[in-house]
């Protein structure tokens, strides 16, 4: 055997070790290496033995073979199955010898020690063991010797170019002490003192120590002061998400044309066709159900019992004033409206419904959950707040009590469109129409087990519109619990189609509604900021209008379905027309 292992000195610069005597690398040999088994070349012994193996394995088994079917016992050997026996032993020890070691000591690798590979002039080609051991992938594969003279090349982390272009001496030094782990990243807005700077030193050192380049994504023209402290934390720049416009959608009496922000193509096309379906058949009525909030805390007791009492306090109608005046310190605006309880076991499940004005309304119904418990405190002591949020809310998540009870606005919005109107902008029939939303939606999405989702793609409008509007684009999940109906009107020749949907989440004050492009959309649906004659009125149209657009984008697409146009529409609008070719080349 022509390779030996045994620990030698340690050596940390050097992945390739010199020569013991000229300092070379370790070169190849035009002679081929002789085996230590035999006096032949290496690769005649690894072939004999391979020979020798299979052959002695072949006749061995048939030898067998033929005891068996003789009845003669298989210990009663002759002098050829006892050289055939020895010969398999001596092979078996030389491939395992040959092979199975050095698939071992790839694997398993002494961690003191470094390996030396030795030639007939010792040479050595030494790994160190300071450096990272191969993945067990890379240990499988056989270690190559080298075949030319190789300089030491050492391994840099590529750096991209900056994305700022002409940076300060100050901000290069802000740099190296971010990557250094000196000076935190979050810190830089506080430190600097300015929020566009820190996003341009806090990109730069993140292409540093990613070896990343951010090219592609936009720094300038962003007001990085308007989100500093309540929209996103260290910011490197910003995403840009095109914004189109669907309409005009006539609802409740008034035209509204609807920002979209998407990346979908036919998604601002199909709601814009149902706009004008609905328009020209004379608008949409969107009527608001329900307008509250939900902050459900978990508390917990000794006992089922103490919890079973807390319930019965909470929902006495004696107490309710008391309770409401608790939670309606916490702002001018937030107006309790009820008290649901769920008990599991001991523990206690309170699910607080409020008015929120024009906000949201998330902060302002958990401060005043806050007030409410804070005052139960003192007549129940036992009672143990386990977390401000118990999931009963619902936020963010599908759940059957905000499709069943609401959240947020529940609205409904209908219109008639007309038999014409129906054959000449939707290209299908109203029978067609009536028969694949039972299938579709109805029959299919119960098939399916759907919760809140017996409808085309209400999510793709919702998100759409709540992007462009500033909105918690996580709360598409409950917003989007939709039901469509469809069917036929005025002796089966008008289509009659609404949408149902119970938990319309938005706001058009805090959050992102607050920034510049945000603000622009909700100004151009005439929502922005507080209504300042009546509070909340606001945000409940900017909720009708989410329905109103959710009502034209499930028409369109229906008809779409229907008349067999989906795959064709989206092959001609969601496919690039740039020749990949040309760019790849460029």
């Amino acid at each position: 055997m022509d390779v030996h292992r045994r620990p030698i000195k340690h050596q940390s610069h050097h992945r390739l070790v010199k020569s013991q005597s000229a300092g070379e690398l370790l070169k190849p040999h035009n002679q081929p290496k002789a085996s230590d088994a035999l006096p032949l070349p290496l690769y005649l012994t690894n072939g004999l033995f391979f020979t020798m193996f299979f052959s002695v394995m072949y006749f061995l088994l048939h030898r067998w073979r033929e005891k068996i079917r003789n009845s003669v016992p298989l210990h009663v050997v002759t002098l050829s199955e006892l050289a055939a026996l020895v010969s398999l032993v001596a092979s078996v020890i030389y491939l395992l010898g040959f092979f199975g070691i050095d698939f071992v000591q790839s694997i398993i690798r002494p961690s003191p020690d470094s390996w030396e590979i030795e030639d007939d002039n010792s040479e050595q080609l030494m790994i160190d063991d300071d450096k990272p051991v191969k993945p067990c992938g890379q240990a499988l594969l056989p270690h190559i010797m080298p075949t030319a003279e190789v300089a030491e090349i050492p391994i840099e982390k590529k750096i991209p170019p900056p994305t700022v272009e002409n940076m300060s001496e100050e901000d290069e030094e802000i740099v190296k002490m971010v990557v250094a782990g000196s000076v935190p990243s979050y810190a830089l807005e506080s430190k600097l003192g300015d929020s566009k700077r820190a996003a341009a030193v806090r990109r730069e050192a993140l292409q540093r120590i990613t070896g990343k380049s951010l090219s592609g994504l936009p720094l300038e023209g962003f007001d990085y002061d308007s989100i500093l402290g309540q929209c996103c934390e260290m910011p490197v720049g910003y995403i840009q998400i095109p914004v189109g416009i669907a309409g005009p959608l006539l609802l409740n009496g008034a035209e509204f044309s609807v920002p979209m922000a998407t990346t979908e193509g036919c998604l601002v096309a199909s709601t814009n066709r149902g706009c004008k379906a609905i328009y020209v058949s004379g608008g949409a009525t969107c009527m608001l159900l329900r307008d509250g909030m939900t902050r459900a805390p978990v508390v917990r007791f000794g006992s089922a019992k103490r919890a079973a009492e807390l319930k019965q306090f909470l929902e006495d109608p004696l107490n309710f004033d008391t309770l409401a005046v608790m939670f309606n310190k916490s702002s001018r605006f937030g107006r309790l409206q009820s008290i649901r309880c769920a008990i599991a076991g001991k523990n206690l499940y309170i699910r607080f419904c409020c008015s929120t004005g024009d906000a949201m309304g998330m902060n302002m119904v958990s401060k005043g959950v806050q007030n409410v418990l804070d005052f139960l405190q003192s007549d129940f002591p036992d009672m143990d707040v386990m977390g401000i949020s118990g999931n009963y809310c619902s936020d963010k998540k599908p759940a059957a009590v905000n499709w069943i009870e609401g959240r947020g606005k529940s609205v409904v919005c209908e219109a008639v469109i007309k038999e014409e109107v129906v054959v000449k902008v939707l290209k299908t029939s109203v029978a067609a129409l009536v028969e694949l939303n039972m299938l579709k939606n109805l029959t299919g999405s119960a098939m399916a087990g759907a919760l809140g989702g017996f409808n085309a793609h209400a999510s793709n409008i919702v998100s759409a519109v709540f992007l462009a509007t500033g909105q918690d684009p996580a709360q598409n999940v409950e917003s989007s619990h939709c039901i469509t109906m469809m069917e036929p009107v005025n002796g089966g020749k008008d289509l009659h189609v609404s949408v149902t949907m119970p938990s319309i989440e938005v706001g058009t004050v805090g959050g992102g509604t607050q920034l510049a492009s945000q603000a622009a959309c909700l100004n151009l649906l005439g929502v922005k900021g507080a209504s300042k004659e009546e509070p909340g009125s606001n945000s409940r149209v900017l909720a009708t209008i989410v329905a109103g657009s959710v009502l034209a984008g499930e028409l369109s697409l229906m008809s779409a379905i229907a008349a067999g146009q989906l795959v064709k529409s989206h092959m001609k609008y969601n496919r690039s027309t740039r020749d990949i070719s040309k760019l790849a080349s460029s």
